[in-house]
């Protein structure tokens, strides 16, 4: 009898093993869904306090799945955002975290659209966000877009023309998140808004 109810104990201890397993693999945020990625972001768990808005269209999966893989770099940008009065901040540019985390601020003065044109990278997600004054920018699949420039590995840009995207006007209060998969064109001129200062973090992609 007593052999009998230990047989089983291998098959038990696998099985229990292997739910576990599943288990953190559910949860380890590697299985995104649109709608669990949005959930994610709507929550705001990731802000730890920042009082700003990521826009609306963001790609949530691609968001949560960065996140989540580079979580350390990604709460010290935001973190940094909280803890800084970005209006003051000297225009320039430095490493808030090595090659992991780079900040640019700049005053540009705002381009009429055809000025203007579209960009991606491949080593670094851009976080553009308007701390005074309004400019356009502009989003678009890469695959609806034409390189006029192929991609430069040491500046890390590649340029394009066509394709017709979305705009959004870009002011206090909201930034915006660009990746690898997403065409942008910021610096577009709104009216009435000829400077713009604006605070650009360069986030590493999680890999690269």
């Amino acid at each position: 009898m007593n052999h009998y109810s230990l047989k089983p104990l291998p098959v038990l201890l696998a099985t229990l093993l292997l739910f576990s397993c599943s288990s953190k693999v559910a949860t380890s945020g590697g299985e995104w869904t649109p709608k669990r990625a949005e959930q994610w972001v709507k929550a705001g768990s990731w802000k730890n306090g920042l009082k700003l808005d990521v826009y609306s269209d963001v790609d949530a999966v691609e968001f949560a799945k960065q996140y989540q893989a580079n979580k350390a770099i990604w709460d010290e940008a935001f973190a940094y955002m909280r803890d800084h009065d970005l209006a003051t901040l000297p225009n320039g540019s430095s490493k808030i975290d090595g090659d992991q985390l780079t900040l640019s601020v700049t005053e540009p003065t705002s381009k009429e659209f055809d000025k203007t044109q579209w960009e991606s990278h491949k080593k670094y997600i851009d976080l553009q966000y308007i701390v005074r004054g309004k400019e356009k920018m502009g989003v678009e699949a890469l695959p609806k877009l034409t390189v006029t420039d192929p991609y430069n590995d040491a500046k890390d840009v590649a340029h394009y023309s066509g394709g017709s995207g979305r705009y959004y006007v870009a002011e206090p209060g909201t930034f915006y998140l660009f990746f690898p998969q997403n065409g942008h064109r910021p610096s577009i001129k709104v009216e009435g808004y000829d400077v713009v200062k604006k605070v650009v973090f360069k986030i590493r992609v999680a890999g690269t």
